[in-house]
């Protein structure tokens, strides 16, 4: 069960990073395939490299409300990453397939927003949703923020994507329903996601501008994950 996610007034501007300053605006579009050439990363070159967890979070997060608390955050070398599903976030810019008559629990707003001072797009721009800043754990402490770079890992499927939004301060595993799309995963906001099977790894210090640019994060996205599947 998706719950709400929280903006930037529900969660307070004090625990969130500021977004990016104003450039002009990229127009939403489609992301762009990932390259598939011999340098390519794949969904297994990843999930090879989270296949042990050294945790940094405190404590465990939840997956749903009802779910109990069992998804740790694990730090590697130049990323943090988590296991879990994928709920679908329709929040930001009201579209054809995001709004309140698609989604109940939809809010026409995001904890970051873009280059031009609007939210964000879920329907267009693959964006992950991280737990606001709190005991069990602070992402700013990894140098992650609105913008940060992600690859969302399910099946044999990768999407690049950002940091978009923030929800819960203790549940974990939400993504756009961009993100959804890229990976094969049913994004009705209501009866769609994934029940468990994502990986989402967040690379340390990454930032994409402006945050509504997919092509950028794509690009920064394949770049960091090459870097992050060479041996030690």
């Amino acid at each position: 069960m998706r719950v709400q996610t929280l903006t930037l007034a529900a969660a307070g501007a004090a625990l969130l990073a500021p977004t990016t300053p104003p450039a002009a605006a990229v127009p939403p579009r489609e992301r762009p395939p990932a390259a598939r050439g011999e340098d390519a990363v794949t969904a297994a070159d990843l999930l090879d490299r989270v296949r042990t967890c050294d945790r940094v979070s405190r404590g465990r997060y939840r997956t749903d409300d009802a779910s109990s608390a069992k998804v740790p955050v694990c730090g590697t070398r130049g990323a943090v990453f988590w296991k879990a599903d994928l709920d679908i976030d329709c929040d930001g810019r009201p579209t054809a397939r995001c709004n309140r008559r698609t989604d109940p629990l939809f809010t026409a707003a995001t904890a970051y927003q873009q280059s031009d001072g609007r939210h964000l797009n879920a329907a267009s721009l693959p964006y992950i949703v991280l737990p606001v800043p709190s005991r069990i754990w602070d992402h700013r402490g990894y140098g992650i923020r609105g913008g940060s770079v992600a690859a969302v890992i399910y099946r044999d499927r990768v999407q690049y994507a950002v940091v978009g939004d923030a929800g819960p301060r203790d549940i974990i595993g939400e993504a756009s329903y961009a993100t959804a799309r890229g990976l094969g995963i049913h994004t009705d906001p209501i009866s769609g996601g994934a029940a468990s099977g994502v990986t989402y790894i967040v690379f340390k210090d990454s930032h994409v501008t402006p945050i509504e640019n997919p092509r950028a994060a794509v690009e920064a996205g394949e770049r960091l994950a090459r870097r992050f599947v060479e041996p030690d």
